[in-house]
């Protein structure tokens, strides 16, 4: 599935909820099913900058495709990270680097994040960019970036 057909769904998913406590409360069970970083990797190597609660990014390259994994120490957050990976993992790193992520304005989650939380959103976004664009560079060398 293309990311913007997840996009789609997830747009859908959401307005199906018609006040926000309620999709607070759907963001946060989403963070409860994402699947957990290894222990190893919950280090400060992998901890993302700019985020107001502690949240560890992992990316690997398989088959063309990057995987990510995360976990947060804020349920907001975890729900929020999980949504980003659910959107950019398994994707090619062109695809995410090429990617919008219109759904984030659509579904209202940045007018309904704190300031802090808004820099968190952002940094993740920048950070899984990054992963994908690194990985791309190792793994695709012949590949120039931007092409």
């Amino acid at each position: 599935m293309d990311i913007r057909q997840i996009e789609q769904n997830i747009i859908s998913e959401f307005k199906a909820f018609d006040d926000w406590m309620d999709r607070y409360n759907y963001l946060i069970e989403l963070g409860k099913s994402l699947p957990l970083i290894e222990t190893h990797l919950k280090t400060d190597r992998y901890l993302i900058s700019g985020c107001q609660s502690r949240v560890w990014l992992s990316a690997s390259y398989r088959d063309g495709m990057v995987v990510f994994t995360g976990d947060s120490d804020a349920v907001i957050t975890k729900g929020i990270i999980s949504l980003l990976i659910r959107v950019l993992s398994h994707q090619t790193p062109d695809a995410i680097l090429e990617a919008k992520l219109d759904f984030i304005n659509e579904i209202g989650l940045k007018d309904h994040l704190s300031p802090t939380r808004s820099n968190g959103l952002v940094s993740m976004i920048k950070q899984m960019k990054l992963y994908a664009l690194a990985l791309k560079t190792k793994y695709e060398p012949e590949a120039k970036p931007g092409s």
